[in-house]
Formats: C-alpha cells, sequence, structure tokens
C-alpha cells in the first residue's frame, strides 16, 4: 500500500465515522423532540387538576393554550 492510497482509506473512514456520529445526534435529537412533544400534548389534554397545574407555567411559556 502506497502513502497515497493510505491517505485516502483513512479519509475515507473519518468521513463514515462523520457521518455514523452525525445520523447517531441526528436521531438522539429527533427522539427527544418526539417526547418533549408527547409529554406537553399528554399534560396539556390531561384532565386531572394536579397534573394540569403542575405544568401551568410552562404550557403557557410554549404559548400552549390550556383554558
Amino acid at each position: 500500500m502506497t502513502i497515497a492510497s493510505n491517505t485516502a482509506a483513512t479519509a475515507q473512514n473519518n468521513t463514515l465515522v462523520q457521518d455514523g456520529a452525525r445520523a447517531e445526534t441526528l436521531r438522539a435529537a429527533l427522539a427527544a423532540l418526539a417526547i418533549g412533544v408527547s409529554l406537553v400534548f399528554t399534560v396539556g389534554f390531561a384532565h386531572s387538576s394536579a397534573i394540569h397545574n403542575a405544568a401551568h407555567d410552562t404550557r403557557h411559556a410554549l404559548s400552549f393554550p390550556c383554558h
């Protein structure tokens, strides 16, 4: 293996690692977004006054209508 082909192989491996890390970060961000949205809507439409009152200020800060 020559120095040029070794450098090219290293560059390709670095690109694959970066792409994998980027995909993993995107997956984690989408999962966090889905959990957050689910939590806001679950609490927002809950009939229990204890749950409603616990999240009241947060919902208003996010402009979520609850009245």
